[in-house]
Formats: structure tokens, sequence, C-alpha cells
């Protein structure tokens, strides 16, 4: 027991470590751009990236937060499926929440993704599909990120997967709160629509 307990304990610091990095400002620096948390929105992710006007480097933010998450349960499954569940959520939380920048990170969506792709990758598709579905009728990146996670421990629920349904919904909350500013702006009518000029 007490084996078990310390392997999912270093388990937890793996994944944390590895989502805590933060790319999104490490790749803007590299390039020259500064610091991306005194532009845009404040926030590392690809989205912020994207409004240095700098795509490749929002794509690349995109892939790595992604990945981060991905390798992260990849590695940590070695130990076991309950290992590579809990790494994948400390690298959530890691990256929502780094030490590096006083536990200010990004929202998580690209690394929620990460996560599904490496556990479960036909609820991967199934966000997928949601968040383009919701975007093509909203025209609300924020909105259709939103409407995926809460979704997807449904979906996850319906395949039978409860332990990673429990996990991502847990998840999800935590995404929704790193999105409460964009849920006011929705609310309030005043959040950019995906492909808004100004």
């Amino acid at each position: 027991m007490a084996d078990q307990t310390s392997l999912l304990l270093a388990a937890a610091a793996f994944g944390y470590l590895m989502g805590s990095v933060p790319y999104g400002l490490l790749l803007t620096k590299a390039a020259g751009l500064g610091d991306i948390r005194a532009i845009g929105s404040g926030n590392i992710g690809a989205t912020n990236v994207l409004r240095t006007g700098n795509k490749g480097l929002a794509a690349a933010t995109l892939l790595l937060d992604g990945l981060k998450g991905t390798v992260a349960v990849l590695i940590a499954q070695r130990w076991g499926a309950e290992a590579g569940l809990v790494a994948g959520a400390a690298a959530f939380i890691g990256h929502c929440f780094p030490v590096w920048l006083r536990f200010n990170g990004g929202k998580g969506v690209a690394t929620f993704i990460g996560l599904l792709v490496a556990l479960s990758w036909p609820a991967a598709l199934g966000f997928a599909a949601i968040w383009l579905a919701t975007a093509a009728i909203t025209r609300y990146s924020s909105l259709s990120a939103l409407v995926a996670s809460a979704l997807t421990p449904v979906v996850l629920a319906l395949a039978g997967d409860r332990s990673e349904a429990l996990v991502f919904a847990f998840l999800a909350a935590l995404s929704w709160w790193k999105h409460r500013a964009n849920i006011a702006r929705l609310r309030a009518g005043t959040e950019g629509r995906i492909g808004a000029k100004g």
C-alpha cells in the first residue's frame, strides 16, 4: 500500500512538473516578442500567443501544451493505468497553476485535449467534434471549449470509463474556473467572436 502511494505521489509530481512548463512564454521570449503576459488577455496559452501575429508560434504553443499532457500520461502509464491518470491530472493542474509563474498559468484547453489523446482517443475526437460544432454555430472559441469540456465526462461515462469520467469532471470544473473572465464577457455579450476584427 505504501509503495503504491509513493508511486502515485511520484506520478503526480512528475506530471505537475511536465505540465508546468510555460511553453507560450518561453517561445515568445525566445522569438524576441517579449513577455506574452503583457499583451492581450495576459494568458500564456496559444490563443494569446496568436495575438502577437505569429501563427507559427501559436501553433507550436498549442502543440507543445497538448503534448506535455500526452507525454506525461504515456510515461507514467509504465507504472500502471492509475499512475497515468494521476500524472495526467497533475499535468493539467501544472499547466493552469505553474509554480514558476506564481501559480498563474493557462486555461488548460490544449492540455485537456492532450490528456484525452493519451487516455481515450475516441473521447478526444468527441471533444473536437463538439468544439467544432459549437464554434460553427456560435463563433465563440471560449464557449466551444466550455461546452466540449463539460460534455467530455459524459462521453467518457457513456463509454464506461468511470474513473476517467470523474477525473475529467474535476478538470472541466477547473477549466471553467480559469475561464471565468470569458464567462463574464459571454454573459455581457462582449466576448470576441472567432474571426472578428478589432
